[in-house]
C-alpha cells in the first residue's frame, strides 16, 4: 500500500535505517559497555550495577558456558527468573558466547515449562530458586544437561546479599524445598568463569540470538526465531525514533514489565542500554504497593507498560506522590490501552501514554506514535523506518482505503520463522514475505494505523463483526468498573452473543447500569447479552487478557 505514513514522520526520523550498522547484538552491547563503562546500567533492591561491571560478569558467564560446560555456539540456554541484576549478566553472557537465549516465564506451569524446554532443545537453564519447584516437576517430562541456580540477592554486596537471601528463604519462605540432580550456583559459575578464557565467536545477522516463545494466549506457545539481524534492526529503528528527544543526560527507565517478555527485553533493556540509560528493575509489578515504593524513590524519565500495569499504578494511592517532573514520555504496548486509563494517566503525570504496536515475531516494535503527541490517540501510530504495513482481506488482497483488514508486516525486524514449524511458517507468511499478524486494523489519511481487534477474538453476531476492544473501552469508561473483558459465547439465534466479565471498582455497581450504558452508545448487535461480575480477569504474565479461559 502507499506509504502515506512517511508524510507524518517526526522531523529528524529517517525513512530507513542502516541494517548493517552492527554485525550482531553483541557488537551493539560491546560498544555500550565500553562507552558507558562508568555509568550505572541497572538498579535492583537498592544495588546498582555499572556498565563496566556488567561487562566483566557477562565475560565470566560466557567463558563458563564455553569452557566450564563445553557448550557450543548455537546451543540454547534458558533463563527463568524475574527482573534481577543477574538477568542481563546471564543474557549478555549467553549472547557473547555465541549461544541462543531462551527466555522463560517463571510463572509457567510444569507442563508449559516442559513443552518449551523440549521444543527448544535446551542444553542449560539458569533458574531462580524461588521457581525451582516448577523446574523440578517439569524435569519428569524433559531433560536439561546443566542447571544453574541463583538466589534473589546473589549479585548484591555483602552483607545485603546474605540478608536478602536469608529473608527470602527463611522469613517470607519464597524458596520451596527442592532436590535436583547436580546443580551449580550462579556465584560459583562466575568464579569458575573468571579463571577461564572466552573465545569470542564471529557472529552475523543470520545467527540466531533469541528463541522468543509466543505468549500462548491462543494455543501452544511457539518459538519465534529472532536473529542477530532482526534484533539489531529493531534497535536501530527504535533508536532512530527516539533520537529527536535525546539529550546528553542519562535516562532513568522504569522496567516493571518482565525482561523475559520481548517488550521489556528489546525496548527497556537493549535499546536503552544502547543509549546508555539506567534501568530501574521492579521484581514483582503485581505487588503494586512495593513497586510504587520503589518507583517513588526515583525521578525517572521514561516508563513503559501495558494497560494492566498503568491501571494498577493509578489505583495505588502512593503512586500519586511520585515525582513526575522529569518524565519525558510513557510508552504503552503489549495489549490495547484503554482510553480511560490513558486519560487518568495524563491527568496525574502530565504526559500522554504513547502507544505502539509489536509482536514477539517482530522483535517486537513495528509501529509507534510520535513522542511529541500532546494527548493519547487510540492509534498504534506509524510504521517504524524500513517497515511496511499492508491491510489485506481474507483472500490476501489489499483492502480499499477506509476499510479494515488484517495487518501484515514486512521489515528487517520480522522473525526468520517459527522454530521447527514449517506448516505454521507457511500459514503465517504471505508469498511476498509479509507476516500475517492476525490483528484487524484500519489506516487513516495521515498514515496512522489503529487496531480494531484480534482476528481470532472477533465476535460474529448475526453476520456482523463485533470487536471486543470497542466494547471493553466503553465499559471501562464507567467509574464503577475496575477492569473488564469481552468474549463471544454460543447463541442459538445469532450464532454468537456478546458477554462481558467485569471486576468492580464500586461494590454497588449492577449489571443494569452497564447494559443501559451500552444501549445508549452501541448499535443493537454490539450490545452485551449478559454481564458477569468476577473477582479477577485471567491474564498472561504481562497483563494480556486470556479470552480463551473466559470462553471455557
Amino acid at each position: 500500500m502507499e506509504k502515506r505514513w512517511l508524510k507524518s514522520y517526526p522531523q529528524g526520523v529517517p525513512e530507513t535505517i542502516d541494517t548493517d550498522a552492527f554485525a550482531s547484538v553483541v557488537d551493539v552491547l560491546d560498544q555500550s559497555l565500553q562507552r558507558f563503562k562508568d555509568r550505572d546500567a541497572f538498579e535492583c533492591l537498592g544495588q546498582t550495577l555499572t556498565y563496566g561491571e556488567l561487562d566483566q560478569l557477562a565475560d565470566r558467564f560466557a567463558a563458563y558456558l564455553q569452557q566450564g560446560l563445553a557448550l557450543k555456539p548455537g546451543d540454547r540456554v534458558a533463563i527463568m527468573m524475574p527482573n534481577l541484576l543477574q538477568y542481563p549478566a546471564v543474557m549478555f553472557g549467553v549472547l557473547r558466547a555465541g549461544m541462543v537465549v531462551v527466555n522463560v516465564n517463571p510463572k509457567y506451569t510444569p507442563g508449559e515449562l516442559a513443552h518449551q524446554l523440549n521444543d527448544a532443545q535446551v542444553s542449560a537453564i539458569v533458574v531462580a530458586e524461588n521457581h525451582i519447584d516448577t523446574l523440578q516437576t517439569a524435569l519428569e517430562d524433559c531433560e536439561v544437561q546443566h542447571i544453574i541456580t541463583t538466589q534473589i540477592g546473589d549479585l548484591l554486596e555483602l552483607p545485603r546479599r546474605l540478608a536478602v537471601n536469608f529473608f527470602n528463604k527463611y522469613v517470607i519462605r519464597s524458596v520451596p524445598n527442592w532436590r535436583l540432580p547436580i546443580t551449580t550456583p550462579l556465584p560459583e559459575a562466575l568464579r569458575q568463569g573468571e579463571k577461564l578464557a572466552l573465545i569470542k565467536p564471529k557472529l552475523s545477522h543470520d545467527d540466531l540470538a533469541f528463541l522468543q516463545y509466543t505468549g500462548g494466549t491462543t494455543g501452544l506457545a511457539k518459538g519465534a526465531e529472532l536473529t542477530h539481524g532482526n534484533i539489531v534492526a529493531n534497535l536501530e529503528q527504535v533508536s532512530a525514533w527516539l533520537k529527536p528527544c535525546q539529550t546528553d543526560e542519562q535516562e532513568i527507565v522504569v522496567t516493571a514489565l518482565p525482561l523475559y517478555h520481548i517488550f521489556a527485553l528489546t525496548v527497556n533493556c537493549l535499546t536503552f542500554m544502547k543509549l546508555g540509560a539506567k534501568n530501574l528493575f521492579i521484581i514483582n509489578p503485581q505487588d503494586t504497593a512495593s513497586a510504587v515504593r520503589e518507583i517513588c524513590k526515583h525521578r525517572f524519565t521514561v516508563i513503559t507498560g501495558v494497560n494492566t500495569l498503568f491501571n494498577g499504578l493509578l489505583n495505588t494511592v502512593n503512586f500519586h506522590d511520585a515525582d513526575f517532573s522529569q518524565l519525558k514520555f510513557t510508552l504503552g504496548g503489549g495489549a490495547a490501552i484503554h482510553p480511560r486509563t490513558a486519560e487518568r494517566w495524563q491527568e496525574l503525570t502530565g504526559k500522554p501514554i504513547i502507544e505502539g504496536y509489536g509482536l514477539s515475531e517482530t522483535s517486537p516494535v513495528a509501529s509507534v506514535n510520535p513522542l511529541d503527541i500532546q494527548e493519547f490517540t487510540s492509534s498504534i501510530g506509524l510504521p517504524l523506518p524500513s517497515t511496511e504495513f499492508s491491510l489485506r482481506d481474507e483472500k490476501g488482497k489489499e483492502v480499499v482505503d477506509g476499510e479494515a483488514g488484517e495487518l501484515c508486516i514486512r521489515g528487517p525486524q520480522v522473525m526468520r520463522g517459527y522454530w521447527q514449524r514449517p506448516k505454521d511458517n507457511k500459514a503465517t507468511f504471505a508469498k511476498d514475505g509479509f507476516l500475517k499478524t492476525g490483528d484487524i486494523a484500519t489506516c487513516d489519511e495521515q498514515g496512522y494505523f489503529s487496531i480494531v481487534d484480534r482476528k481470532k477474538d472477533m465476535i460474529l453476531v448475526s453476520g456482523f463483526n463485533v470487536y471486543p476492544n470497542e466494547i471493553e473501552a466503553l465499559i471501562s469508561s464507567h467509574p464503577g468498573v475496575l477492569e473488564c473483558a469481552c468474549v463471544g459465547v454460543p447463541d442459538s439465534n445469532t450464532g454468537e452473543a456478546v458477554k462481558v466479565y467485569v471486576v468492580k471498582a464500586d461494590p454497588k455497581l449492577n449489571a443494569d447500569e452497564l447494559l443501559k450504558l451500552c444501549e445508549n452508545e452501541l448499535t443493537s448487535y454490539k450490545r452485551p447479552r449478559s454481564i458477569a461480575f468476577c473477582d479477577e480477569i485471567p491474564k498472561s504474565s504481562i497483563g494480556k487478557v486470556l479470552r480463551r479461559k473466559l470462553r471455557t
